[in-house]
């Protein structure tokens, strides 16, 4: 009975940490559309390494113009969240030395982060403003939050599903293991925190376009920048920004479809103004 009650529970409750966002459908022509640009992409051997000094101004130019249009979508969208903080810090990481772009909070304060390596190699206005979106977007989808629920949930139920099975076993005079409790909440945390990793990588996809378009940059241009060849894991063994990323074509066919909404919204508001 314990069982199925917390398998039960599971369930219930990770229903509820899924995305907030309905995530655009990728029709036949936005898949084939979004192959093509990415093996364009691939094959581009024009990329060319920005100076430190060179990135940093990109990076300002570009944080500059997000930032006010950023925080208002936030405000926007987490209007009946009480308390809800918009105001995010973006700044350089001159510690990390991988290519990457994180969101986090410092002393409950929302923080952007982008490493030099990743500026440096960006070779646009357009693919600094897309993935600063992106982060954006993992601030007004909650995601760390959800995680961390996801993952007190995991641990919870794991832990307690090995508890019963211990405590039978023990009744029955079987053999246990007396670790596996403490092994199997570490593994549950594991389980529930990346349960739904993906999605939320998508769902900031999602909004990271919008972001960007509203800053007035071009995020399918900016979405190129998924193509770039790279490893899940850095030498170190830690997740780099692909680490924990839906594949790189349905990224980028996440952006032309939401990409290919705006330009119907924006054509229909045009349209009724008109009339």
């Amino acid at each position: 009975m314990l069982r199925k009650i917390s398998t039960l529970s599971a369930i219930i409750f990770l229903s509820g940490c899924g995305t907030t966002y309905v995530l655009p459908d990728i029709d036949e022509t936005t898949a084939i559309r979004a192959q093509n640009m990415f093996a364009e992409a691939r094959t581009d051997t024009s990329r060319n390494t920005m100076q430190p000094a060179a990135a940093e101004r990109r990076f300002q130019r570009v944080a500059s113009r997000v930032k006010p249009v950023a925080e208002q979508f936030c405000k926007a969208e987490t209007a009946t969240i009480e308390n809800f903080d918009c105001k995010v810090r973006i700044e350089i990481d001159r510690e990390m030395k991988v290519r990457n772009a994180y969101f986090t909070y410092v002393k409950d304060q929302p923080v952007i982060r982008m490493t030099m390596p990743i500026l440096q190699d960006m070779q646009s206005d357009d693919e600094v403003a897309f993935v600063m979106g992106h982060e954006y977007g993992h601030l007004v989808g909650r995601h760390i939050e959800k995680q961390q629920q996801q993952a007190m949930a995991g641990a919870l139920i794991l832990g307690m599903l090995t508890a019963y099975s211990n405590a039978q076993a023990a009744a029955a005079g079987m053999h246990y293991d007396p670790n596996a409790v403490g092994r199997n909440i570490e593994l549950g945390a594991a389980a529930g925190a990346m349960a739904y990793s993906q999605s939320y990588e998508l769902e900031s996809d999602t909004l990271g376009t919008r972001i960007a378009r509203a800053a007035g940059y071009d995020p399918v241009k900016g979405a190129r920048y998924f193509a770039r060849p790279e490893k899940a894991r850095t030498d170190s063994g830690n997740l780099s920004f692909w680490g924990t990323h839906p594949p790189d074509e349905r990224r980028i066919a996440t952006v032309l479809a939401v990409d290919a909404q705006i330009d119907a919204q924006q054509g229909l508001q045009r349209k009724q103004k008109a009339q």
